[in-house]
């Protein structure tokens, strides 16, 4: 794998100007390295495709949902040319439904499980008083998930469907991909000050 995490970061840095972006990408590492911990998979190599699934997204946002071009099929063809695997390539294509990459391995699958998942969970955690993952329950995530007007950027669809491509009930996944986030919740501007 030519792509280091520093050279990810780097990358990123430089793609990306919005902080609440960067701590998306984040948060996603640091999910995907737990995914990957579980399937017993390279936590390096599942923790690079999450900090660099969105890292395009800014310059070349997609509004079209084109297959082959903006975000992230820019951001592969980048990566792609700093030798990054093509297996990794797919991942962070298939993350986008619109590119009509299936989703074959357990990384990919992955990715797009904990994609959304992310971004809705920290959305959860900044209405709470304590702005907190510590106290926030699977059942009050699947409370919000329901209000359509909560975090409507975020694809409910992709997120039950996340859990269903990795064959794991949906309150089992909330519940993993919190316990994966709620060490780094100060990394991720979430927590009491």
């Amino acid at each position: 794998m030519a792509l280091t995490r520093l050279d990810a970061l780097s990358l990123m840095h430089e793609y990306t100007a919005s902080d609440a972006l960067r701590k998306h990408m984040h948060a996603v590492e640091l999910a995907m390295r737990a995914m990957a911990e579980r399937e017993g998979e390279d936590p390096e190599a599942w923790g690079i495709v999450g900090l660099v699934h969105d890292f395009d997204y800014e310059r070349f946002p997609n509004a079209a949902h084109a297959a082959d071009r903006e975000h992230p099929a820019e951001g592969v063809r980048m990566l792609a040319a700093r030798g990054l695997p093509d297996a990794m390539q797919r991942a962070i294509l298939g993350h986008a439904g619109y590119t009509g990459v299936p989703r074959e391995t357990p990384m990919a699958r992955a990715l797009f499980a904990v994609d959304e998942l992310c971004g809705f969970l920290v959305a959860c955690a900044l209405v709470r008083p304590s702005r907190s993952l510590q106290d926030l329950e699977v059942s009050s995530v699947k409370k919000k998930l329901k209000d359509k007007a909560f975090a409507r950027g975020v694809s409910r669809g992709d997120v039950i469907q996340g859990a269903a491509e990795l064959g794991v009930p949906l309150d089992d996944h909330i519940a993993f991909v919190l316990a994966a986030l709620r060490p780094h919740e100060r990394a991720l501007g979430l927590g009491q000050p």
